[in-house]
């Protein structure tokens, strides 16, 4: 035997009939919490921001980046330079 129920319910009643608890306040108080981080947080999309992070010293730091891409590229090749420095007798 096959018997088949068709119930025609809401999503609000469906929870209610199920017994499970409403969080639909709580999901409002997180998406209001998560506009608000983003909302904060697009300063750091500014592209003069994102220079300052990255180069705080300004050219001094692009230099100093400038000079470590330098040796990583002469490491990768195998032509860094070898420290040659003896003392005389």
């Amino acid at each position: 035997m096959k018997v088949t129920f068709d119930v025609d319910l809401t999503p609000e009643e469906a929870r209610r009939l199920m017994g499970l608890p409403d969080v639909e306040p709580m999901q409002q108080r997180l998406l209001a919490q998560l506009e608000k981080q983003m909302a904060q947080n697009l300063s750091y999309m500014d592209p003069e921001m994102l220079v300052k992070t990255i180069m705080p010293a300004g050219a001094q730091g692009l230099e100093q980046f400038q000079n470590l891409l330098w040796s990583m590229a002469r490491t990768a090749t195998g032509t860094a330079k070898k420290s040659t420095t003896r003392k005389s007798d």
